[in-house]
């Protein structure tokens, strides 16, 4: 072997040696982010959030049932995930997939519609299920303003002790 083919070896040999961690790191980072069980801690802000999702698919005629998780700014209409990001939008400034009070909402559809196994993408499909009427929309809302202010005051509760 060429003294110039063992630099060149050594040479990998070091960069892979250095960059794997940090790749392995930075895949390890973006697995976590798109976990679909993730449960990241909630805050003031994620009622907030829930609240003016709410606000947003206050009536019958607001709500977009043919969701396609695709949340044009100029929309009239919203379904139940645009509302979700449009509202994390108002509050937080930008948007989460897996910010806490997305996923609480997830969670809440996967204890309330009889169906959720078999939804591929939670949020869209109860959305979109011909079965979902608006009413059960609203109580997806009271479910989920409950399970997120239990939450945060549960946390509260926990970091006094």
């Amino acid at each position: 072997m060429t003294m110039r083919k063992r630099a060149s070896i050594a040479t990998l040999a070091i960069l892979l040696t250095t960059l794997s961690p940090r790749w392995l790191i930075a895949q390890s980072t973006v697995a976590q982010k798109d976990n679909p069980d993730a449960n990241p801690t909630v805050t003031k802000d994620d009622l907030l959030i829930v609240k003016r999702a709410r606000e947003i698919l206050n009536s019958e005629s607001n709500w977009n049932r043919a969701d396609k998780r695709v949340c044009p700014s100029e929309a009239k209409t919203f379904s139940l995930y645009c509302a979700l990001e449009q509202a994390t939008k108002d509050v937080a400034g930008k948007f989460e997939h897996r910010g806490a009070a997305m996923q609480e909402a997830r969670f809440v559809i996967d204890e309330i519609a009889p169906r959720s196994k078999e939804y591929h993408h939670r949020l869209m499909d109860y959305n979109n299920d011909p079965t979902t009427t608006f009413a059960d929309i609203q109580r997806f809302f009271q479910v989920l303003e409950t399970r997120v202010a239990a939450r945060l005051k549960q946390q509260s509760e926990g970091s006094t002790q």
